[in-house]
């Protein structure tokens, strides 16, 4: 499996397609969810949201502040972890809150319909829950606003279709729909990574630079895939061909760390997940993630996450449980 595959996996994403907007011009709306709102919504605080464009223009940046992006029919926006901010034909204008002219349709799935009555351009949104502890490098490394010209080719075809079909399952849930949408949002992000990485300027530093570059992507995939392995900075250069300090000057080039350093925290991820979803064992989890000792598993993990493995895997199922019933 390649390491992004991988670190998807572990994220265990969930997601839905839930909006679908229409806008003429001239229009300015902005777009916030508190924590509460967010969990209330989704189940969880931490939201990866999408825009994609399906029709016309429109302009968007971060109420923050920062650049402004332009954006054209087969366009996704991401947005990372619940970043507020502003979509329009004139950000210049007063903004209308989005959450205000939301609308049930009459196929129960939301609806924007709003604006001054020229251009026309609509976008359908949706979302990816996640848990920012899991999520480490990948999330880390991507900026706050992502805009990803998916084109006019088969891509958007493709994911126009996804879209339309996550639509019609948003709004009429059948059994086997949570899996679908679920999917399809995944299908999205992913497709949005590989457009983002591929466009990525060469100087680029990070996880997903990391992904592409030929030794560093075949190291990550090597660790991703063995990762309770007694590796060696030695061992791992030579498989991929460079030499070890070679390997380690680029690891802390694009990644900001070094081999070990980062399959340390790799192998606690992987922990943390599995308390969070396996009923195994403490002392079986920390075999599988390649510690020699329980004792030396629990000081590590407490070192990452802040608290001993077992007090987070109670606090975990609590969290499972409080979103199953809400």
């Amino acid at each position: 499996m390649d390491a992004l595959s991988d670190a998807l996996r572990v994220m265990s994403l969930t997601g839905a397609v839930f909006l679908d907007a229409e806008f003429t011009a001239p229009w300015c709306v902005s777009s916030h969810a508190d924590s509460a709102t967010l969990t209330k919504l989704t189940g969880s605080p931490d939201i990866v949201f999408f825009h994609v464009l399906t029709e016309g223009r429109c302009q968007a940046r971060l109420v923050s502040g920062g650049p402004v992006l332009d954006l054209a029919a087969g366009d996704l926006l991401m947005l990372v972890l619940n970043r507020d901010h502003l979509m329009g034909s004139d950000l210049q204008r007063a903004p209308v809150r989005s959450d205000s002219i939301v609308k049930p349709g009459e196929d129960g799935m939301l609806r924007i319909s709003h604006g001054g009555g020229g251009a026309k351009t609509r976008f359908v949104c949706g979302y990816l829950r996640c848990d920012r502890r899991l999520c480490g490098p990948m999330i880390e490394t991507l900026p706050p606003m992502v805009r990803v010209p998916l084109g006019d080719g088969p891509a958007t075809a493709w994911v126009t279709s996804l879209l339309a079909a996550g639509a019609r399952e948003s709004a009429a849930p059948r059994p086997g729909g949570e899996t679908i949408l679920t999917k399809l949002s995944e299908l999205l992000f992913v497709e949005a990574l590989r457009q983002y990485i591929e466009s990525l300027p060469e100087h680029e530093t990070g996880w997903l630079a990391g992904l592409r570059d030929r030794f560093v992507g075949r190291a990550l995939a090597l660790l991703h895939d063995r990762p309770n392995h007694d590796w060696t900075v030695e061992e791992l250069a030579e498989k991929v061909g460079l030499s070890r300090s070679a390997l380690a000057q680029r690891f802390s080039d694009l990644l900001g760390q070094g081999p070990m350093q980062y399959l340390t925290r790799w192998r606690l991820t992987i922990a943390a997940q599995r308390l969070r979803n396996d009923g195994a064992s403490i002392s079986r989890i920390a075999e599988h993630c390649g510690y020699e000792s329980e004792a030396a598993f629990n000081r590590a993990f407490k070192r990452e996450f802040g608290m001993p493995p077992a007090t987070w895997r109670k606090n975990a199922l609590s969290e499972l449980a409080a979103g199953a019933g809400s």
